[in-house]
């Protein structure tokens, strides 16, 4: 005669839901790439990660790349036309007065290259999405911008290209808006 354990088909099936659903949660809050588990602000943390150094902000030389290959500057000050779509990536533009101010704020600390709040903040952004224009990998830089209410690192990302070109996303890089400064 068979030992009863006193488990049964139905009770190993809830098992291994509960598992799935553990999974998915822990992939969820690490945002998919299996390797973040940074959720307080580098401030609130006892790790010795260096944090990446500012993008440059320096204008690049005209002698580096052909217009063609040049993503489209911002007009200067005095310009008062701006964009509905920038022309470059054809994404749509945003004022950086009409981001949230935290926002601001990050912008702030990355012209003045840190520090920055987050561990993460300042590695290198992939573009998998494949929204942003393509260019070589370590381009594209990311930034966290804090969403009040929320204990972990939440959505809202700013992207800086070649220490130049910034971009802004509150869906977590399902969509991008070019910023205009």
């Amino acid at each position: 005669m068979a030992r009863d354990n006193g488990r049964t088909p139905a009770s190993l099936g809830a098992l291994v839901v509960v598992l799935l659903i553990a999974v998915l949660y822990w992939w969820v809050e690490s945002e998919g790439q299996g390797e973040d588990t940074a959720k307080e602000p580098a401030s609130k943390q006892t790790s010795s990660h260096t944090l990446a150094p500012a993008p440059e902000t320096t204008e690049p030389s005209a002698t580096t790349t052909s217009d063609s290959e040049q993503p489209s500057e911002q007009p200067d000050a005095t310009d008062d036309q701006v964009p509905d779509v920038d022309p470059a990536s054809g994404l749509p533009v945003v004022l950086e007065e009409a981001l949230p101010a935290e926002a601001g704020e990050v912008l702030d600390d990355i012209d003045a290259g840190g520090p920055y709040e987050y561990d993460r903040d300042g590695i290198t952004f992939g573009n998998y999405e494949g929204i942003l224009p393509d260019e070589q990998r370590g381009y594209y830089r990311e930034y966290t911008v804090e969403t009040p209410g929320l204990s972990h690192r939440g959505a809202r990302r700013i992207v800086v290209g070649g220490g130049r070109l910034f971009y802004w996303t509150d869906d977590h890089y399902e969509s991008f808006s070019r910023i205009w400064r």
